[in-house]
């Protein structure tokens, strides 16, 4: 089966990402998801949303099989926070009812992927050079071309520095590196050797919603991945229970010490961990606390759950568009998890009501996905 790629380009935007939990470019006037930001001052750069036809961009050549997946029953729960380690845009908690649907039980990895490539042809966002000709017949007449440096393939990479800076500059630990991508997820001269295990990351949500394509499955609602993250427990703050991440055992791959210059290894990993590393929870679902934030299929809306509340919402599929103040003209989907940056002083992400935002053509190194399946049986 082949891949059909659709090089129009529609949209240009600065591209501020992310991290490990959401901006905090106040908009003067709106509440933003929380009042102090750890990752402000993100490097920023030109980024290209491809244009993908739904039904030109890819078909499935899978029968898909839910080999390597766990049935998640069907049920009701009180999705958000219901403590108080939560964001704004994690309240009100309410109640969701879900069909029962299968899920991968443990993150994409790079085996995984590379089969995909191999089979169709696929090229990432990351991969695909900026066209000038085409980003400036959308931007006002005369606009200056960006620098050379900035029209080039790039992902962003994790680079800590020596000492401790303030948590509210990002910048001081992610670079734009050109020639990093899902093959390279620290820059030009990292490989996978060894580590076909491993998630796949610097895939952007284009990316994993193509993979899923291809697969015939689909990206989790966000409503769907935290139900499953909960693995069966009510009002839990993790997905292990309410033990605290440094408590006990090592739980899931996370930051330990000072972030984001000194990482201990107590969990036994400084970066990215193979999938799991950590035990399952109660569905029997891997990594779903830690080692890489995972995309799914909604947009983020700072107010959604506010919409939410006294009501019960079945099967619900997120808002229907994008708005986060602290860059309301730049969409975003959500991701869901926490990653290895994750720390308890600084990003708690791996928190099961916790959420991320960030703009659907990015990669970024500490980010990747799983899949799920529909299913009105087992």
């Amino acid at each position: 089966m082949t891949l059909k790629i659709n090089k129009g380009i529609y949209l240009l935007w600065p591209l501020l990402v992310a991290i490990s939990c959401s901006q905090a470019n106040k908009s003067e006037g709106v509440k933003t998801a929380d009042a102090a930001s750890c990752s402000d001052n993100l490097p920023s750069r030109y980024g290209v949303l491809v244009k993908n036809d739904p039904d030109s961009s890819i078909s499935s050549s899978s029968s898909a099989s839910t080999k390597g997946m766990k049935w998640i029953p069907a049920g009701k729960f009180l999705m958000g926070a219901t403590d108080q380690q939560g964001r704004a845009d994690e309240y009100p908690s309410h109640e969701v009812k879900l069909d029962g649907y299968w899920m991968d039980e443990r993150e994409v990895t790079n085996a995984q992927f590379a089969e995909f490539v191999k089979k169709t042809g696929y090229i990432t966002v990351a991969e695909r050079k900026p066209d000038w000709e085409e980003i400036k017949k959308q931007l006002p007449a005369g606009t200056p071309k960006p620098a050379d440096d900035i029209l080039v393939a790039a992902s962003l990479t994790f680079n800590p520095p020596s000492r401790p800076v303030p948590l509210h500059d990002a910048s001081q630990w992610w670079a734009w590196t050109p020639g990093a991508d899902w093959k390279h997820p620290e820059g030009p001269q990292s490989n996978l050797k060894g580590k076909d295990n491993y998630p796949v990351t610097q895939v952007c949500w284009e990316d994993a919603n193509a993979y899923a394509k291809w697969a015939g499955k689909r990206l989790p609602t966000e409503a769907e991945w935290e139900y499953a993250a909960r693995g069966g427990q009510k009002n839990t703050i993790y997905p292990w229970g309410n033990e605290q991440i440094e408590g006990g055992k090592p739980k899931a791959n996370t930051w330990q010490g000072s972030f984001p210059n000194k990482n201990t290894d107590w969990d036994g990993f400084h970066g990215v961990a193979p999938t799991g590393s950590f035990p399952a929870n109660g569905y029997g679902l891997y990594d779903m606390a830690g080692n890489v934030w995972e995309w799914v299929s909604d947009w983020y809306a700072i107010d959604y759950y506010v919409t939410q509340k006294s009501k019960i919402a079945t099967n619900p599929q997120g808002p229907d568009k994008s708005f986060d103040p602290d860059e309301p003209t730049v969409p975003k989907k959500v991701t869901r998890g926490g990653s290895f940056m994750c720390n308890s002083a600084y990003c708690m992400g791996y928190r099961v009501a916790a959420r991320m935002k960030s703009s659907p053509d990015t990669g970024l190194q500490n980010t990747g996905f799983r899949c799920v399946k529909s299913a009105s049986t087992r």
